[in-house]
């Protein structure tokens, strides 16, 4: 019963909003990954500057999110959203007709500041909601960019299988993303939180904690969707057609974790979620690493994604509850952070193993969520 008074205790079009703005990031991020093979067979590049120029992506969200993160309380959040989410549709639409490396590394580096920007500014707008509402809700708005992430896929599949060409389904894909953005626009605030002190800061106090933590699950998160399908291949002897399947154990145990977390998290609080689940992940990578068949390893996998599903929703909830950095300075730093995580992620990884071996790369990372778990204990949830 305390569960539907603390839902109806929600703005309705807001949450609608808020959970159509992390759908549509998801579904965008999804429709990119389903066309690098395309995109990549056009410009004739090589899988090392593809690796290079996938870094402009990530670089340009760096970029753009102190920047809208010290625009919000200027604009709002209504604002930087819709600018944001016409930019990296835009950007979708043209994509399919790079030609070069030149025009894929500005095509990217825009993608990635559009996407950013929504990234930061929609966190803004979630920890805003979630403090309006009185209620947790930030696990199922970060549930809703894993289920556009899932359409996405599933999505661009379906067309591509179609015979419907790349350019036309990202016409498609962009018109979806601004016909929802534009009919979810009454529920994005036309305000955030009040700018106080510079534009950008270094972290510090809590938030360099929350951003640390949000560094190694991005980081892990990362891992996992680069490097569990060689893990897979070339240590559990799978075939190459069922590589992807780690990550899909992984995708949906998160996702389902995630729309089911914010109930959880009103039951039993924010702190056992939050360190059972570090535990939960930890442990699930290292049975991974370790299991003696693909099977066991998948089941790791998954238990990966239900313990990591929770983590960094909760870490925002938290940076909206500090008081020591203003919401406008916090979101960008701790989104930052994570991003560097994003980054970080799969070219450490490939250095330790390139030194030592993939399993004692990824027994790191499962070292390093552990670590990040007994750093939350530090942190006001």
């Amino acid at each position: 019963m305390s569960d539907v008074l603390a839902e109806n205790a929600a703005n309705p079009l807001e949450v609608f909003s808020t959970r159509a703005v992390f759908f549509c990031s998801g579904l965008a991020v999804a429709t990119w990954a389903a066309i690098i093979p395309l995109i990549k067979r056009n410009t004739g590049i090589s899988d090392g500057t593809l690796g290079w120029l996938l870094l402009c992506l990530g670089t340009g969200a760096i970029l753009s999110m102190p920047i809208s993160g010290a625009l919000a309380p200027k604009f709002g959040c209504r604002r930087i959203i819709l600018v944001a989410g016409a930019l990296f549709s835009l950007v979708v639409l043209l994509l399919p007709w790079a030609s070069n490396s030149t025009e894929l590394m500005l095509l990217l580096l825009l993608s990635g500041f559009g996407l950013g920007a929504a990234d930061c500014v929609m966190n803004i707008q979630a920890i805003l909601v979630e403090k309006r509402a009185g209620t947790n809700l930030m696990s199922g708005f970060h549930g809703f960019y894993s289920l556009g992430g899932i359409f996405g896929a599933g999505i661009m599949a379906f067309l591509l299988n179609l015979k419907v060409t790349a350019s036309q389904s990202c016409v498609l894909v962009a018109l979806l993303v601004v016909g929802t953005l534009w009919y979810a626009r009454g529920g994005l605030l036309p305000f955030a939180s009040p700018k106080e002190g510079p534009a950008f800061a270094i972290p510090r106090g809590p938030v360099l904690l929350i951003g640390l933590i949000c560094f190694a699950l991005f980081l892990a998160e990362g891992t996992v969707l680069d490097w569990s399908g060689v893990y897979l291949t070339e240590y559990q002897h799978t075939s190459h057609s069922n590589a992807a399947l780690g990550l899909f154990c992984f995708s949906v145990t998160m996702t389902l974790g995630r729309l089911t977390g914010d109930q959880l998290i009103r039951r039993v609080g924010a702190r056992p979620v939050l360190t059972l689940g570090g535990l939960v992940a930890s442990g699930g990578l290292f049975l991974a690493v370790s299991a003696p068949g693909p099977v066991m390893a998948l089941v790791g996998y998954a238990l990966v994604g239900i313990g990591c599903s929770n983590i960094v929703p909760i870490m925002f909830s938290a940076t909206g509850k500090q008081t020591l950095m203003p919401q406008s300075i916090a979101v960008p730093a701790v989104s930052t952070l994570g991003y560097i995580g994003v980054l970080a992620g799969p070219a450490s990884v490939g250095q330790l193993a390139q030194y030592f071996s993939l399993p004692v790369a990824l027994y790191a990372i499962a070292t390093l969520i552990a670590l990040a778990t007994l750093l939350s204990l530090r942190v006001r949830v």
